[in-house]
């Protein structure tokens, strides 16, 4: 059976209807940027589904425009923390109570890239959410001018060691309620968050809940706050790719100015997250300016959000082929020559599938094409050789945490699916 149709048996097995779980087991629910990618994937073979995807999304966004990190549909007993621990939401459907990185609107405009009636249409029907949600992170998630994170979870990079930064001025709350993790029952411990790690986030969860989530409390008053690259640079580009569906739908000038005004600020905030020393964009703690030592598999989105001065922008690449010398499947989660460097833990090292894809694209669409080639390559060929994994170890290509893993089966077919259409173009 060829790879193609595993990764479509592997999307259609993870169906749950009308939205896709990330894997079973492991993730029982539905995540908001896994599906995101999911919806790439699914438009492959069945448009119809794909779109369904995306909308079954935003079935669960909060009255103040966000759009949670996981959706709980129904509690389910062997994943933790479920909706119990996250207390009452303010959504119509339990949640979290945090956020993940808004790449839906850079995936709408591409499902619906034409201008015919059924497109246009698909756009206007969803153009409002995404408005909310991108208005959400301007407004509520941002510091003295930068888009903060106040969870590791918020990121997507849950344990990536730029965290440990944050992290290590907490203390957990000396009242936290007791907890049975049941990630460790599906996954080797050994390459999961540490124990004092998730006190920490779930210290976060009970400062969040203490508060009703209450966001723009949670991101002025809450125990963790840093500025995420993952995160910039993913809504910068998102608000871009926003601006040209209002622009396209006939928004009013008042909504143009608006997202123009958020490009903008992200635009001036970039320098931010600059580490002059590393050669890198890195994450920053907002309260006491510390940067993160490492080059993170984000570090290169700066060519997917097209920002970055040349000389930046060569140097980012001077430190892609550093990595690249050190191992053998690009773009790894964390720096090798790191002292925490870990190439089967989580966020200590792996590569992973969608961050792939959001790289190669960036750098193949600011003309730098040969090194896109070897991203997409390094996932392709762990791909063929361990098949769909969350994440793959980048020195070996061998499997990492969840198998039968929806966004990979996704970020598969639609690469075959561009290599098809360029081939016959």
């Amino acid at each position: 059976m060829s790879l193609t149709q595993i990764a479509i048996d592997t999307l259609t097995r993870n169906d749950r209807g009308g939205f896709t779980i990330p894997t079973n087991g492991l993730y029982p629910y539905q995540w908001n940027w896994d599906s995101a990618f999911i919806a790439l994937g699914i438009a492959t073979y069945d448009p119809v589904r794909a779109w369904s995807e995306i909308t079954s999304l935003l079935e669960g966004q909060w009255p103040d425009g966000m759009i949670p990190s996981i959706i709980f549909r129904r509690d389910d007993p062997d994943y933790f923390p479920g909706p119990s621990r996250w207390g009452k939401t303010p959504g119509d459907i339990p949640s979290t109570g945090v956020s993940q990185p808004p790449v839906l609107a850079t995936i709408v405009r591409q499902l619906t890239s034409t201008e015919s009636e059924d497109h246009r249409a698909k756009r206007a029907q969803v153009f409002a959410q995404i408005f909310a949600w991108h208005k959400w992170y301007h407004d509520c998630r941002t510091y003295n001018g930068i888009v903060a994170t106040v969870h590791p979870w918020e990121t997507g990079r849950d344990n990536c060691p730029e965290w440990n930064i944050g992290l290590d001025l907490m203390t957990v709350a000396p009242d936290l309620a007791p907890y049975t993790r049941m990630d460790n029952k599906h996954v080797d411990p050994r390459f999961r968050p540490t124990q004092e790690q998730y006190d920490k986030y779930l210290t976060i969860v009970a400062f969040g809940e203490s508060v009703d989530w209450d966001q723009r409390r949670l991101t002025d008053e809450g125990p963790f706050l840093m500025a995420d690259p993952n995160i910039h640079f993913v809504l910068l580009r998102a608000d871009r790719d926003l601006l040209a569906m209002a622009q396209g739908l006939g928004k009013s000038a008042e909504v143009l100015r608006e997202i123009e005004g958020w490009i903008a600020k992200g635009e001036a905030a970039t320098d931010y997250l600059w580490n002059e020393d590393l050669g890198a964009f890195t994450a920053r703690d907002i309260r006491t300016g510390t940067f993160s030592e490492g080059f993170s598999n984000c570090s290169a989105l700066c060519f997917y959000a097209d920002v970055g001065s040349p000389k930046q922008r060569a140097r980012v690449i001077e430190n892609m082929r550093r990595i690249q010398g050190q191992v053998e499947h690009l773009l790894p989660s964390w720096d090798p020559e790191a002292a925490d460097f870990e190439p089967q833990r989580y966020w200590c090292g792996p590569l992973w599938p969608q961050m792939n894809y959001m790289t190669a694209l960036g750098l193949s669409e600011c003309g730098e094409e040969e090194l896109a080639g070897q991203v997409r390559d390094g996932l392709c060929q762990a791909i063929e050789k361990s098949g769909f994994w969350e994440c793959f170890n980048p020195l070996t290509g061998e499997g990492c945490v969840g198998s039968d893993f929806s966004w990979t089966a996704a970020v598969w077919l639609s690469w075959q699916h561009e290599t098809k259409i360029k081939g016959a173009a």
